[in-house]
């Protein structure tokens, strides 16, 4: 099926590993034209490398500094943005007894700040041509309790953001939307640690919370995104969408 995603400008952070580098090559596969971002200068060129040639910008998103100067550099080498990826994110800490308080900020910053920032900047070249995508990649857990409680206070932030923006920017012709992933298991990301230290604790785990019996994989939550991205999704405005393989235990 085409998409109608040759030559767009998709502009994805956290590009360089997991989902997000799935992301990245999937929109290369259907021809668009594919810029990453991350904070690691040689995981970028590496996958650059891998993935033909995508543009590759490096920065800490943490930082409105590094985001503004990022997107600055997006527009002056492509001119425009049709797709934005806010897929940059971390977890840290642990109970919230047990988490300092700047660790409860950073994960809003890297999670949460960094999504509404560039979605900002994105919106107003957007809207000043009446059309554009931007999806936001949450997690199951800003839907409901699990994990650590940093990055869930941030992803539920993300989804909230997510409809918040979705209402207004539709008018002017811009869709946002959400995926909201379950358990993925990529080589760099924290359940192939877990796999490899514990694998019958974590098989029992899959067994047990995963209905599908299996983690989900990058590239199955990457053609969701290029779903989304799509004028195929274009009644699609405000949702997040689970990606999980029957994990979550939301009804809606």
């Amino acid at each position: 099926m085409d998409l109608g995603l040759k030559n767009r400008v998709v502009f994805i952070t956290g590009g360089s590993k997991g989902i997000g580098k799935a992301i990245a090559k999937a929109f290369r596969e259907e021809g668009a034209r594919v810029a990453i971002a991350a904070r690691n200068p040689a995981s970028l060129e590496e996958t650059s490398a891998e993935l033909g040639g995508v543009s590759v910008y490096a920065g800490d998103f943490t930082q409105k500094e590094d985001r503004e100067r990022v997107f600055r550099q997006l527009l002056e080498d492509f001119g425009t943005i049709d797709v934005l990826v806010n897929n940059v994110g971390g977890s840290n800490g642990g109970t919230v007894a047990e988490t300092n308080l700047d660790l409860f900020e950073e994960a809003m910053q890297l999670n949460y700040f960094s999504t509404v920032h560039f979605s900002r900047l994105a919106f107003e070249v957007m809207k000043e041509k009446k059309s554009g995508c931007i999806l936001n990649i949450s997690s199951i857990y800003g839907r409901e309790s699990g994990g650590k409680v940093s990055y869930n206070n941030a992803k539920a932030a993300v989804i909230s953001f997510t409809k918040a923006l979705a209402d207004e920017a539709i008018p002017h012709g811009v869709r946002v939307n959400g995926i909201a992933p379950g358990s993925i298991l990529h080589p760099t990301g924290n359940w192939q640690k877990r796999l490899e230290e514990n694998p019958d604790q974590i098989q029992d785990f899959v067994h047990r919370e995963i209905p599908a019996g299996r983690f989900g994989k990058p590239e199955e939550v990457a053609h969701v995104a290029l779903f989304l991205a799509s004028d195929k999704a274009s009644w699609v405005v405000g949702t997040t969408l689970p990606v999980d393989g029957g994990q979550s235990r939301a009804n809606f």
